[in-house]
């Protein structure tokens, strides 16, 4: 379970005025459930991502996960936090154009330790999942939009990560790609995944196997 209690975010313009991306957030996303967040462009829901994910820090409250606390982690321990438990999945995918599909979706595997011969069993069972496995060898500055989005759900699986964020998933796909990112997300989700995905993206409305949709507004929850 993601427990979130009582979560502030505020930038500071011109290091005086206080900006709040999010705050007073109180949340609960129960385990192996797909969750919406949904906002338009600067609602705060990347923000909230972002801060599940450990990548940048609250200004107050916590985050729990599976009964540890990780709103305030060293760098050190976040990093590691995160090739344990996370996955993610970005906007504009964040893939080494001059690396193949398959060195891309190594990445995550190479500061854990694994032999290489279990980086690359675990590197093709990812690429088979996301169904980008005949593009292995192929440079990602090759790859269609769809297949790079394709690609970016293999390294975010690779470490079989029991949390999958997902940043406006669909943004840079057409519509035939994004419905079969959709069809991705509801298999990962029959991998008991817990999935949490910010979108402003009409398509995923009133999707069978989204369990709950969390309204942000101007960084506050909206009932």
């Amino acid at each position: 379970m993601i427990q979130i209690k009582n979560l502030n975010k505020i930038f500071y313009e011109n290091t005086k005025k206080e900006f709040y991306a999010l705050k007073d957030i109180n949340l609960e996303i129960e385990t192996s459930t797909c969750v919406i967040l949904k906002g338009i462009s600067g609602s705060g829901k990347s923000t909230l991502l972002s801060l599940i994910a450990t990548m940048e820090k609250p200004t107050s409250g916590e985050i729990i996960i599976d009964d540890e606390s990780v709103a305030k982690l060293p760098d050190l321990h976040s990093s590691n936090f995160r090739a344990k438990k996370l996955g993610f999945i970005f906007q504009s995918y964040n893939l080494f154009n001059e690396l193949s599909a398959k060195e891309n979706v190594s990445i995550p595997l190479i500061p854990v330790g694994f032999s290489q011969k279990e980086i690359n069993e675990k590197v093709l069972k990812a690429l088979e999942i996301a169904n980008i496995s005949h593009k292995k060898d192929e440079l990602v500055s090759n790859l269609s939009g769809g297949e790079k989005q394709r690609c970016a759900i293999a390294r975010a699986i690779v470490n079989n990560p029991d949390i999958i964020l997902c940043d406006e998933p669909t943004a840079n796909l057409d519509f035939d790609n994004s419905i079969k990112f959709i069809e991705n997300l509801k298999e990962l989700k029959k991998l008991n995944k817990t999935i949490i995905v910010a979108t402003h993206d009409p398509i995923f409305d009133n999707l069978d196997f989204i369990d709950n949709v969390i309204n942000i507004k101007n960084g506050i929850i909206c009932e």
